[in-house]
């Protein structure tokens, strides 16, 4: 097979969100970090997270149709109940319980589905 010059690795994650300030805001909460970067080109806000991937949230993307009810991407967790419940203390919107004792899936306030997975 031929090298191909792709890395096999994802470098970033967009996200479709509204209202960029309260998408950083809401993300950064959940996430446990400080909403200190900036906000670039007025509609774009990074977050940098393990392993160099960045989760970038998009307002110039925002779609004009409902969100899909599959999940866009999950982040890990090493203690699925202590996420849910950091959710549930949150009063973020979850879409299931815990299923299969390893995963939950929940809604961002652009109304997209959101996974956490234990790892």
């Amino acid at each position: 097979m031929k090298a191909s010059p792709l890395l096999s690795e994802v470098g970033a994650v967009f996200v479709p969100v509204q209202h960029i300030e309260e998408a950083r805001d809401w993300y950064c909460r959940i996430l446990g970090i400080d909403a200190d970067q900036d906000i670039l080109f007025g509609h774009l806000y990074c977050i940098p997270l393990q392993k160099g991937v960045t989760l970038i949230l998009d307002s110039k993307i925002f779609p004009k149709k409902t969100p899909s009810d599959a999940p866009l991407f999950h982040f890990n967790t090493q203690d699925i109940e202590a996420a849910y419940q950091h959710m549930q203390e949150l009063d973020v919107e979850l879409v299931s319980g815990i299923e299969n004792g390893h995963w939950f899936t929940f809604r961002d306030p652009d109304r997209n589905v959101l996974m956490v997975c234990k790892c």
